[in-house]
């Protein structure tokens, strides 16, 4: 059979993007479908966590504004203590209960109040960072991995169109093209998993940094605020 034959001979493929999955190899088929559920969910991550980081950053912007009004300690603390706190509200809340715990108790233990409420900034900030950078791990796992789970579906898409080739003794373009493009698609979903998560990761993982500056700044502020009324209280009280 000469090549014009064989490639009458051979069966005409389905090139579309549909085509090439559903001619795939089932293991293949497997890497592709799971490649193209985690790009489904990362995409869930990074509008979710866009839209939170608007919202901490929209959210700590109108508590410094309500901060540093002239308003009360006090009257700031019953208006955020009511309701749940995040970011700078949540840095405020912590250690302002710790300044009331220690004032309002049958004994004023004032001595280490300084460093108690420091502990609790710093717990306060930590968790906030931790419900900052929840899921981004995810993005990083799957930018890191996305093009060797996608490289992997490659090889064994090629490993079986070769196996193909040598069963049916047909070497023409028209038999080998449709088993390494059905191979290569596993690729291309791999790349086109990784590299939004990769990019999404870095810019929200920066956001995160951004938000941890700023309540770690926040919380300086506010712990030598109430270190200076401590003093004023021990002075006052000697």
């Amino acid at each position: 059979m000469n090549p014009a034959d064989a490639m009458q001979a051979a069966p005409v493929a389905d090139m579309t993007l549909l085509g090439l999955f559903l001619q795939a190899h089932f293991v293949v088929k497997i890497v592709m479908v799971g490649l193209l559920s985690a790009s489904i969910w990362c995409w869930s991550i990074i509008v979710d966590k866009t839209l939170l980081f608007r919202r901490t950053k929209a959210e700590m912007d109108a508590f410094e504004d309500a901060f540093w009004s002239g308003r009360s300690l006090e009257e700031l603390f019953r208006s955020f203590n009511d309701r749940p706190a995040t970011g700078l509200a949540a840095v405020f809340v912590a250690a302002m209960r710790e300044w009331k715990r220690s004032f309002e108790g049958s004994g004023r233990q004032v001595q280490s109040l300084s460093q108690r409420i420091e502990k609790q900034l710093d717990v306060t900030i930590q968790r906030e960072v931790e419900r900052l950078e929840s899921r981004l791990l995810f993005l990083a796992s799957i930018g890191s991995a996305g093009p060797y789970i996608g490289l992997f579906g490659t090889v064994w898409g090629i490993m079986t169109a070769f196996t193909s080739i040598a069963a049916s003794k047909n070497t023409s373009l028209a038999v080998v093209a449709p088993g390494i493009a059905e191979a290569l698609f596993a690729t291309a979903i791999g790349l086109f998993a990784a590299i939004p998560a990769v990019l999404a990761y870095n810019k929200l993982q920066a956001e995160v940094s951004k938000s941890q500056s700023r309540l770690e700044g926040f919380a300086d502020e506010f712990s030598a605020i109430l270190s200076r009324q401590i003093d004023e209280r021990l002075s006052l009280a000697a």
